[in-house]
């Protein structure tokens, strides 16, 4: 399967290109500063004011608040991104169709501080839950032990909250390593992507435990050498727009092949 899904996210970007569309650089992430990150349409954001600053538990709130509108809207195939900074900044017009897209995502987020909002998603009737998180706790020092007990309580928590949600677990991505210019970049070279592999390894078999979907994105992402593409970066952690037109391809594809 994965080999498809290479070859439509490939094609895909090439299609962009041809078509005339921009692949321009995204900016480098760091939403939990800017008001102007959040993709989801609805957003009350733009009554804050474009340079307002937002701390963690703003965020949350906001989040809260988008999710508890969209819940009283009950729309059909309700569909979460649920993350970190690589899905906040997820554009908007790049998201599948046939589903209702929200951009749960808040920059630096990690597996423990996911947990302690994942009570906001429970107002509403989600059919979809795309996972992507862990890259923070390994930046930041967290036991691979440690972000896989967290990892546990998240699929429990969802598993006992919605029950009739699918969760899509996602692999956590490659970083470009001595080709990143991301801010913290030391960080990076501390980090073997080797690691997160046998990480992904374990997140494998923790959906499979609870009867979760699996996208692995890690093989379409990395370099020979396991490294982040630097086609797809802006900074060898983010990515740019090429970056997300693969994940969507990836997304999409997947979602006809396995998901009902």
């Amino acid at each position: 399967m994965m080999n498809g899904v290479l070859f439509i996210a490939l094609l895909v970007v090439w299609q962009e290109k041809s078509d005339g569309g921009d692949p321009t650089v995204l900016p480098q992430a760091n939403a939990a500063h800017s008001t102007s990150t959040l993709v989801e349409h609805s957003s009350p954001l733009s009554t804050l004011g474009t340079k307002q600053r937002l701390n963690y538990e703003q965020w949350v709130t906001l989040l809260g608040d988008e999710i508890s509108t969209m819940a009283a809207k009950n729309p059909d195939h309700l569909t979460i991104l649920l993350g970190d900074s690589l899905s906040l900044w997820f554009p908007t017009e790049l998201l599948p169709g046939r589903r209702v897209w929200m951009n749960q995502g808040i920059s630096g987020e990690k597996t423990y501080s996911l947990l302690d909002r994942l009570h906001l998603l429970d107002v509403a009737d989600v059919d979809t839950i795309f996972l992507m998180i862990g890259i923070n706790d390994l930046i930041w020092g967290q036991s691979d032990q440690q972000v896989l007990a967290n990892y546990r309580d998240i699929m429990d928590y969802l598993a006992t909250r919605h029950p009739n949600t699918q969760i899509v677990v996602q692999s956590i991505l490659p970083h470009g390593a001595e080709t990143a210019t991301w801010e913290s970049r030391s960080l990076l070279l501390e980090l073997p992507n080797e690691r997160i592999r046998e990480m992904n390894r374990s997140l494998e078999d923790i959906a499979q435990d609870y009867g979760a979907y699996y996208l692995e994105l890690y093989p379409i992402f990395s370099t020979g050498e396991g490294k982040l593409r630097p086609d797809l970066t802006t900074d060898g952690l983010h990515l740019n727009r090429e970056g997300y037109l693969v994940w969507r391809a990836a997304i999409s594809l997947y979602s006809q092949l396995e998901l009902p």
